[in-house]
């Protein structure tokens, strides 16, 4: 599973990040990076009880972070 987090500033300068492949994956950080450490913390957490509930089985991931 391929991952990608995606991030913008918000017009009251929070900066947002999701994780677009896993749908409610989003975070608010006072800077780019902080939001997407914050969703990225998200994102494994989900795949976590996905994985603990049986919706899925493991495979190996990859979390894509954007170069500034």
């Amino acid at each position: 599973m391929n991952f990608t987090i995606e991030h913008e500033r918000e017009e009251d300068g929070r900066w947002l990040a999701e994780v677009p492949e896993l749908p409610g994956v989003l975070a608010y950080g006072a800077t780019a990076s902080e939001a997407m450490a914050k969703a990225e913390v998200l994102a494994l957490r989900v795949l976590a009880e996905r994985l603990e509930h049986n919706e899925t089985g493991p495979e190996p991931i990859s979390i894509a972070i954007p170069a500034a």
